[in-house]
């Protein structure tokens, strides 16, 4: 998947994730042929966004990614990470992704908790994640770059 390794390896977003060094091919080969799909055993689940409003299209268009990792099933809860290519953000990708998401893990996986670490300075996703429902609480010093947030959201239910 050459995307992948595209994305894996775009420095400019390192700051804003736990990567921080290029991956090889081989690297994310390994990670391909070791994961299950099944987070109750891999821990994660990295779901890909791909454009399919047209089903005529055989090979859909592929757009970002979107995981869900340090998953915690004892305590029923998720960070989520995402990355969309640069030639489609801004245009809704992210918010239809994380609603998606969202009806998955909370819906599916019954978790009570959703949260994500957001640089300061990363206006595009703080505002994806206010516009989501998501409540920021601040890290200072979060990274070496940068103070952050994390951004929490739990579904509005009564076993909370």
């Amino acid at each position: 998947m050459p995307f992948l390794y595209q994305w894996e390896n775009d420095a400019s977003v390192w700051a804003d994730g736990a990567n921080h060094n290029p991956l090889s091919q081989q690297d994310l080969r390994s990670y391909i042929e070791s994961t299950t799909g099944d987070i109750y055993r891999d821990g994660q689940l990295r779901l890909i966004i791909e454009e399919t409003s047209n089903p005529l299209t055989s090979n859909p268009l592929t757009l970002g990614c979107i995981d869900l990792f340090d998953f915690d099933p004892r305590n029923r809860r998720s960070a989520i990470g995402m990355y969309i290519a640069p030639e489609f953000r801004g245009k809704g990708v992210g918010k239809e992704a994380l609603r998606l998401l969202e009806d998955y893990a909370f819906g599916h996986l019954h978790l009570r908790v959703l949260y994500a670490v957001i640089a300061t300075k990363n206006t595009a996703c703080t505002a994806l994640y206010c516009h989501a429902g998501y409540s920021p609480s601040p890290l200072p010093k979060w990274t070496l770059e940068d103070d952050a947030n994390i951004w929490i959201k739990s579904p509005m239910t009564n076993d909370q």
